[in-house]
């Protein structure tokens, strides 16, 4: 499986899903204690960002210890057994290294006591087995203040950086499931998975750190585990036909690992997409008794083919049609024995005609559509339709216009079928052969045939 490509040269082949294999430079035992996989910073200035936010490691909020980033339970657990104090609703901190740093030099400027409520424990054992735990959470409205704004300050730099990836054409990678490269913005490459191999990870737009996350995804990938089950087998064809017969080709919504790279994640305070969801329903849910009597339905109009008048009815837009611009739809479908579909096709070939101000009796062009319309009444062009096979396309399936409600209002009515059977179009089912010899006898075809040497 392809990874995606980032900066600096690769450092070996790679197989993508269907065991093809691309190169890519192979580097040597010597040259890789050279080679450069990561951006590098320089030190930053006295103008710059503090030492304090720099640094991969952060401190405890009484002592000089220090642990890395990455491992937060550990400094957790060095504060509850060292100093006695216990953060309520960890999760819910946007900026763990940035809270702590915070509540350092306020607890340096004043005591514990006055931010934090203090738990004893074994308060009925001898005043020297007794012990007082410290408990900061937000229902001090310093704390919760504190935490709010982080949650802010967390927001804007994923919206800036999200902005940033979606602005982004110097993009660079490889589908993971075969081997075409892709250049640009990244939502070509995301667009390509989805329509090529029904992988959807969700909207470009709504992804944040698209790089990693596709970086991440590779790494499974190439440690044979599937995406949505996460179960790793023997080799990557198995673990390829597993995901395309199994339908697997997409990721593990339980996985709570992704969640940093969807927005909506960082929109409320503490809430994964479930939580926000999950409140959404909710409501709806919680409504018992429904009061209905200030709905007002609001008619849908629809849009004359020719020019921008609108009706309430079907009815009413093909009377403005017949008096106006001469051309009568009902009369049009009559003759022609239109079934819905037929229908369809027609107007959305009439709509895209005068949408191109190409007048469709006489296939001349003109520069408006005003040009058009004066030119189609003058001539009595509107009613003058080209042949059937001309309009009567399955690419006139697709609406010209996405919102045009004359669509949803043609007629859809048994006469259809009977004028469908008077103009021949009679669809054939064709007859079950499972057996044979039955099929013999009854067929059709033998009566057809006996009638046929009657009458010689």
């Amino acid at each position: 499986m392809a990874a995606p490509l980032t900066q600096g040269p690769a450092t070996r082949g790679e197989e993508d899903v269907d065991g093809k294999r691309r190169g890519a430079r192979v580097v040597s035992n010597e040259d890789s204690k050279d080679c450069i996989l990561e951006p590098l910073s320089l030190p930053e200035g006295p103008g710059g960002t503090t030492t304090s936010e720099a640094s991969p490691s952060v401190p405890c909020i009484f002592c000089e210890e220090h642990v890395p980033a990455t491992e937060q339970d550990k400094l957790l657990k060095h504060m509850i057994i060292e100093h006695k104090i216990v953060i309520a609703d960890v999760k819910l901190v946007a900026d763990f290294p940035r809270y702590i740093l915070y509540w350092r030099k306020r607890f340096a400027e004043q005591p514990i006591t006055d931010f934090c409520s203090v738990i004893r424990i074994n308060s009925t054992a001898p005043l020297e087995e007794q012990d007082n735990y410290f408990l900061l959470c937000d229902v001090l409205p310093e704390d919760r203040v504190l935490r709010e704004e982080l949650q802010k300050r967390r927001l804007r730099e994923i919206l800036e950086q999200q902005q940033q990836e979606r602005n982004d054409n110097s993009f660079r990678g490889i589908c993971m499931f075969c081997n075409e490269e892709f250049l640009g913005n990244r939502s070509v490459l995301l667009n390509h998975m989805a329509r090529e191999h029904a992988f959807n990870i969700g909207l470009p737009d709504n992804i944040v750190n698209c790089s990693e996350f596709l970086r991440t995804l590779q790494k499974k990938l190439n440690n044979l585990q599937c995406l949505y089950c996460e179960k790793t087998f023997r080799d990557k064809n198995t673990l390829k036909d597993h995901m395309r017969k199994k339908q697997h080709r997409r990721i593990n919504p339980k996985n709570r690992e992704y969640d940093r790279f969807y927005v909506i994640n960082y929109l409320e305070l503490g809430k994964s997409w479930e939580e926000v969801q999950s409140e959404d329903d909710r409501e709806l849910t919680d409504r018992q008794e429904e009061d209905w009597s200030d709905w007002e339905e609001h008619p849908v109009s629809a849009v004359c083919l020719f020019c921008e008048k609108r009706a309430e009815t079907m009815e009413k837009l093909c009377v403005h049609m017949e008096e106006a611009h001469e051309f009568d739809l009902l009369k049009i479908k009559s003759e022609l024995g239109l079934n819905f579909y037929q229908q369809v096709k027609l107007v959305n070939f009439i709509r895209r005609q005068v949408h191109q101000c190409r007048c469709y009796g006489c296939r001349v062009q003109f520069k408006s559509r005003a040009d058009l319309r004066t030119h189609m009444e003058e001539a009595k062009h509107t009613s003058l339709l080209p042949e059937v096979k001309i309009w009567d396309q399955p690419e006139y399936y697709f609406p010209t216009y996405e919102n045009d409600t004359l669509l949803c209002a043609l007629s859809d009515s048994e006469s259809d079928l009977t004028a469908q059977g008077q103009k021949g179009h009679v669809t054939i089912i064709s007859e079950d052969t499972s057996k044979l010899h039955a099929l013999k006898q009854s067929s059709i075809l033998n009566q057809l045939l006996l009638q046929e040497c009657l009458k010689n």
